[in-house]
């Protein structure tokens, strides 16, 4: 299995009475990430299922990621918290993505690679970066085969 790990795109910041699972993505953000997608495209990504968390900013982030996806999406609580076993039972096919939340997209890579999640320090994600990890998905049988900061993703796509 090739597994994209996504962070979502830049979203508008706290504001005072917005829940925190309704902040949209800024107009730049989703510019950036339509970027991000194109240079995806151009390296031939393409995603069998993407799951994506039920807060907004992942939702966009997950639409914009359309043009690449050739299956199903699905919305699933389980990208909005800890990585569990329950988020890796939901992994099938040969290409699937994830989009998610901080600091718990790095705890999966982390995860998934070395099964110690302390050290997702080591794997901070900013927004719209991919990681790009191949193999067994079970914690500490997959290996890194990418990791795209966004700059690099957007001069792809450019």
């Amino acid at each position: 299995m090739n597994l994209y790990v996504i962070r979502h795109a830049s979203a508008v910041d706290s504001i005072a009475g917005m829940p925190d699972e309704l902040r949209p993505l800024t107009d730049e953000g989703r510019d950036e990430f339509a970027r991000i997608v194109r240079g995806l495209r151009a390296l031939d990504v393409r995603f069998d299922l993407l799951l994506h968390s039920p807060m907004l900013r992942a939702l966009e982030t997950a639409e914009l990621c359309a043009p690449l996806l050739l299956g199903e999406s699905e919305v699933t609580p389980m990208l909005a918290q800890a990585p569990s076993g329950e988020l890796i039972a939901m992994l099938r096919g040969n290409n699937v993505a994830l989009v998610g939340h901080e600091p718990w997209v790095s705890e999966l890579v982390a995860w998934m690679l070395t099964e110690n999640r302390e050290l997702s320090n080591t794997f901070g994600m900013k927004k719209g970066a991919v990681a790009v990890l191949e193999g067994e998905p079970k914690p500490g049988q997959m290996r890194l085969v990418g990791f795209y900061p966004p700059n690099a993703l957007r001069e792809i796509g450019s």
